[in-house]
């Protein structure tokens, strides 16, 4: 009934009323992310969960497969690449680290994949989240393809990240650590859900936080788009469309610079996946958004690294800043070559098609590439 009532409403009220929904919905978006990644981080034991997985990197691939399926788990491509610094001051050599960061990369884009699952039940929708989602993946697979074999056969990578290491050592500290404005908002929610899982013995807890979040991701999405068609009209679409598809350098600058204040590419991607499945805009116009907020999570990351002092302080800043170039130098090749840039795209487009198809089809591609494969060359590593 109450659905009649708003319609009734003056347009000035209704628009209030979408407009504050939009808020409390993208509140609870960044909630369940949140929960999602918690509960992750709680089951496979965060940090150490992380370094235990690394233990069983043996050769460049494995470290590869083993970075996305810690990141994959623990959820956050930051508190891996802080492992990854960790163990690189203990003694693991770089050559090692760098296809573990690269994995890092990878890992991350499993929760905006999660993000588009909320569409699965309009097809057409659904096509256009997963697409949108997927091309993330697409596009680090393929800057994978491109770096691994130079790195291995050149240490591109490593020798560019170790000569400016070296002219940065010993400067400034410029950490945003203090900076993360999301965590308080988002922290209340978080207690809540938190004390309705305490109850649950073991894991149990954490598995509980796993699925309210995507609970929560699933209710939220598919009512998010919805809204979001009735108040993108006119000015307020205009102005999104200028900030994101005005061209390629745009959308990648505000990708970063978003990425940078809330701390979380997971966070910022996620959050336009309901204007990809809302056909608010393509695949195609949120790629370079997208592309920002890959290198805008690895300078949150080599921010973070300035307030590393000591003897692993140089380590520290040459891993961060691996981080940052193979984004960069991947950006500026993948993006750079018109027949590479539409690669990603395409296989994205592809994947979906398939995928609003045969939805099972689509959670196996979650699975196998995030969780599957690196645990089964984990064990083969053994």
């Amino acid at each position: 009934m109450q659905h009649h009532h708003s319609l009734s409403q003056p347009p000035a009220t209704r628009a209030l009323f979408n407009w504050m929904s939009v808020i409390v919905l993208v509140y609870l978006i960044l909630v369940a992310v949140g929960a999602i990644s918690h509960g992750f981080k709680d089951f496979s034991g965060g940090a150490e969960g992380a370094a235990q997985i690394f233990a069983f990197a043996n050769n460049p691939f494995v470290a590869l497969l083993l970075g996305i399926l810690a990141t994959a788990l623990v959820q956050s491509s930051s508190t891996v690449t802080s492992v990854i610094v960790g163990l690189v001051a203990g003694g693991l050599p770089i050559s090692m680290a760098i296809p573990m960061v690269m994995g890092a990369n990878l890992g991350t884009t499993i929760t905006n994949t999660i993000v588009s699952m909320g569409h699965v039940r309009d097809r057409a929708e659904f096509r256009r989240a997963f697409a949108a989602a997927t091309v993330h993946d697409f596009f680090n697979l393929l800057a994978v393809f491109i770096f691994l074999p130079l790195e291995l056969m050149f240490g591109l990578l490593q020798h560019s990240a170790e000569w400016l290491a070296n002219l940065l050592v010993g400067s400034a500290n410029m950490s945003m650590k203090g900076m993360d404005f999301m965590k308080p908002l988002t922290a209340p929610a978080q207690q809540l859900i938190d004390s309705a899982v305490a109850f649950l013995p073991g894991k149990g807890a954490a598995i509980a936080t796993i699925i309210i979040g995507i609970l929560l991701i699933l209710a939220c999405v598919t009512y998010l788009g919805k809204v979001l068609q009735q108040v993108l009209v006119g000015r307020a679409k205009e102005v999104l469309h200028k900030a994101l598809g005005r061209g390629p350098l745009t959308g990648i600058t505000s990708g970063a610079l978003v990425t940078i204040m809330v701390q979380s590419s997971s966070t910022t991607t996620s959050l336009m996946i309901p204007l990809a499945g809302g056909g608010v805009f393509s695949t195609r116009q949120l790629y370079p958004f997208t592309l920002g907020a890959n290198i805008g999570t690895t300078i949150t990351a080599l921010l973070a690294a300035t307030a590393i002092s000591g003897a692993g302080a140089q380590l520290a800043l040459t891993i961060a800043l691996v981080h940052v170039l193979f984004n960069l130098f991947a950006v500026v090749i993948i993006y750079g070559i018109p027949f590479l840039r539409d690669l990603p795209v395409r296989a994205a487009e592809g994947l979906a098609r398939v995928g609003s198809e045969n939805k099972l089809l689509a959670l196996g591609y979650v699975a196998g590439l995030f969780f599957a494969l690196p645990a089964l060359m984990m064990v083969a590593a053994k």
